[in-house]
């Protein structure tokens, strides 16, 4: 984090200091809202949490060295106290962002692959300059003032991934931290619930980043999807598309290996160069390309960009992580979230590496926050389970879970409806075959990572195959 005197914090974020004695005491190590995270030097931001209250953790904080707190109340240690903690986390994020050494701005949103495509595209800015970039999922108001905190004057690229959940979140998060390049990936349905409408309402919102981005900026559109392609109009910005139909970068040439790792052709303006993924899914050709097109954009060849992305890793958990197991089990951790659309390319996905007569199991859990159409999802969610070639299906939850159960059944599945996933995990360890394929996918709310992660490590279960 660039340094900052406790009094520079309070008036850049409208607070007053309490119990602080020295006003000049320095801030030099990114604010956290985790007690745990602290680093002598930081920054402790108490928020309220889902389970306890950050205030509670105020003189842990500073006993483990932070500097002070940015709290809504005095605390009893070194403060700033604000009348919204996180609208000061904001405002603290525009100052720090106003002192680093004007770093190139990147935003990316989409309805699915955010995550997967941002640290796609971290490592290959890596190879073109000093490049921050939001960890995990940390993608929304409390997440993207964590990530500039990260950066220092060094920082030269700056991406920040960008979630919504209704119109006016990006212009939000714009307004903290305006990009000069904005990707929009896809329209999907994930959340369309909380967007009150169809595919066009989270269009009109993810559009919101192409708004925000100034005439000398870049916007980086997937020429696949027409969602996408009608922000064009929207921003003043140069369009760059990418794609693997059309687009000024293409994915083209596309191949599997028995494990589902994608290779295939990048190529712009007559210049081409192959890319052999690491990750398992074709799905991440379109997340490659649009990293790509980004680096492209900004002054990478496409030998940089396919050399990067050939020799890229998965950094976060929960997305198609694959597990070898000894007893030769192979286990497909991608229960971070679900939505129709990422249910659909992770049984593909699923599909391609059992191809060569392994069994397809898949462990699936209910996706949430799909409004009035809920009911329709998941009874398409069966159809697709059973076009996929899944031989057996377990789906956790209620009423939705037993619409994708029966109509799986219908299509030939061998599926069973259970309650949690503790009983998924019991389930399953009764089923499972030396050589087997599971997927294991479901919202976050379902909690089905505790699942794939103690199946994926057999010493911690009571397991014979």
């Amino acid at each position: 984090m660039v340094p900052m005197t406790l009094q520079e914090i309070a008036e850049a974020v409208g607070g007053a200091l309490h119990d602080a004695p020295d006003p000049d005491a320095l801030v030099d190590r990114p604010g956290v809202i985790d007690s745990r995270m602290v680093e002598p030097g930081a920054l402790f931001i108490a928020l309220p949490g889902e389970h306890t209250d950050g205030h509670r953790f105020a003189e842990a904080a500073v006993a483990a060295g932070a500097v002070a707190v940015l709290a809504a109340r005095p605390v009893g240690v070194p403060a700033i106290v604000v009348p919204d903690v996180q609208d000061a986390m904001g405002a603290l994020a525009r100052a720090v962002l106003e002192r680093l050494n004007a770093p190139t701005v990147i935003g990316l949103t989409g309805s699915a692959g955010k995550t997967s495509t941002k640290d796609l595209l971290a490592q290959v800015l890596q190879t073109m300059d000093t490049t921050v970039a939001t960890p995990l999922s940390f993608n929304g108001e409390i997440g993207l003032p964590l990530t500039v905190f990260r950066a220092d004057e060094s920082t030269r690229l700056l991406v920040l991934e960008m979630g919504s959940r209704g119109a006016g979140h990006i212009k939000y998060l714009t307004g903290i931290v305006p990009p000069k390049v904005g990707l929009v990936l896809n329209v999907g349905t994930a959340h369309m619930g909380e967007f009150g409408g169809g595919k066009e309402s989270i269009a009109a919102a993810k559009g919101e980043l192409v708004e925000a981005l100034p005439a000398d900026g870049l916007a980086v559109l997937n020429a696949d999807d027409p969602y996408v392609m009608s922000m064009a109009p929207r921003t003043l910005a140069p369009v760059l598309t990418f794609g693997r139909q059309v687009g000024d970068v293409r994915a083209i040439d596309v191949a599997l290996d028995a494990a589902g790792r994608p290779s295939f052709t990048l190529t712009h303006q007559g210049e081409q160069a192959r890319v052999t993924l690491g990750l398992h899914g074709a799905h991440h050709v379109a997340n490659a390309a649009a990293a790509a097109a980004v680096a492209i954009g900004l002054g990478a060849s496409v030998r940089q960009a396919a050399e990067a992305l050939s020799g890229a890793q998965q950094l976060t958990p929960g997305r198609m992580d694959v597990t070898e197991r000894p007893d030769g089990v192979t286990v497909i951790n991608d229960a971070f979230n679900a939505n129709p659309d990422s249910m659909a390319v992770a049984l593909a996905a699923l599909a391609a590496m059992a191809a060569s007569g392994r069994r397809a199991v898949a462990v699936l859990g209910e996706m949430r926050e799909l409004g009035e159409e809920s009911n329709a999802h998941h009874a398409e969610l069966g159809r697709v389970v059973a076009r996929a070639g899944v031989t057996d299906l377990i789906v956790v939850g209620g009423a939705e879970a037993a619409l994708v159960c029966a109509s799986a059944v219908e299509g030939g599945v061998t599926a069973t409806l259970v309650p949690d996933r503790d009983a998924a995990l019991d389930l399953l360890l009764t089923c499972l075959r030396a050589g087997d394929v599971v997927l294991i996918k479901g919202s976050h709310s379902v909690g089905l990572e505790d699942t794939a992660m103690r199946l994926a490590k057999p010493d911690a279960v009571d397991i014979t195959l």
